[in-house]
């Protein structure tokens, strides 16, 4: 029982792509990153290298828990038995190698995690974000819908958008990494969808490429002067449809637990609650421990 940490984005989609494809679901953000570093390169995040990890119950056996970091950004993790979050945070502190800032999973996972790394380096984690999970059961768009109506964002919305993105950046801290290689990427494969009133677009909806029958929507924004009118509930709506006319089987979005407004707009829609993922961040002003 041993985890296998490489540098080497193909060896991990190879080891561990079986393991997450299972589970689109709760592999969701695992999935959806992997699929934009194969698309955009390793610098999609950030300029150092991404990490990958797969946790393989038997010698040689297939993998049954992985995780991925784009630093700076901490660890993702899929769900992990105890055993294997701890063993994650054992290699990971010996190796010393990756600066690990906090974790990124489900809860019991992540408090699992921080409770063994604590153990093993003395650092205390502190919870920087809850967010939920949902998934779309049957759709219900808004009715009465606001006026306008959806439209697939092109090139020409580029700059737009980027001023969008930067404010969600700002307002949920939500956004990885450069905010116009953000918008280029779901640009790239017409992962925007604007809701535009009088041809001005007055919001925006994203989501993610499609992984395992699983896409999931992100960057939903309304400007704050124009929030209130059913728009971002409109373009949700409307994104959500076109994937499910396409074939998406699963999809799923996450919301910040600190905001009722979004999460009461979905639950509207007809999205679900699956599970609650935690961000933690670890302290800064313990040094790491190379345990035996």
């Amino acid at each position: 029982m041993a985890w296998t940490v490489t540098y080497d984005l193909e060896e991990f989609r190879a080891a561990a792509g079986g393991f997450l494809r299972a589970h689109p679901v709760r592999n969701t953000t695992l999935l959806t990153v992997v699929s934009s570093l194969a698309a955009a390169g390793s610098g999609r995040y950030g300029a150092d290298p991404p990490v990958y990890g797969w946790w393989a119950g038997e010698e040689k056996g297939p993998a049954e828990g992985a995780f991925l970091c784009t630093p700076p950004y901490p660890p993702l993790l899929s769900p992990l038995s105890g055993e294997a979050a701890r063993s994650l945070a054992r290699t990971l502190a010996r190796d010393g190698e990756l600066k690990v800032t906090g974790v990124n999973a489900g809860r019991e996972t992540a408090e699992t995690f921080a409770s063994a790394w604590q153990d093993f380096t003395g650092a205390v984690s502190t919870v920087g974000q809850t967010h939920r999970l949902y998934r779309l059961d049957a759709l219900t768009p808004p009715d009465p819908a606001p006026p306008g109506r959806p439209r697939t964002a092109t090139t020409a919305d580029r700059d737009l958008l980027i001023t969008w993105c930067e404010g969600f950046a700002r307002e949920t801290d939500a956004v990885r990494g450069d905010v116009t290689a953000q918008v280029d990427d779901k640009l790239g494969h017409d992962g925007i969808t604007v809701w535009e009133l009088d041809g001005r677009p007055v919001a925006c909806a994203g989501i993610s490429r499609t992984v395992a029958d699983m896409a999931r929507v992100a960057l939903v924004y309304t400007p704050p002067e124009l929030r209130g009118r059913g728009y971002a509930g409109a373009a949700t709506a409307a994104v959500s449809g076109a994937a499910r006319a396409a074939g998406v089987r699963e999809l799923l979005l996450f919301t910040d637990l600190d905001n009722p407004t979004s999460n009461a707009l979905y639950q509207r829609l007809g999205y679900r609650p699956v599970e609650d993922h935690l961000v933690l961040s670890f302290s800064a002003s313990a040094e790491q421990g190379h345990p035996s």
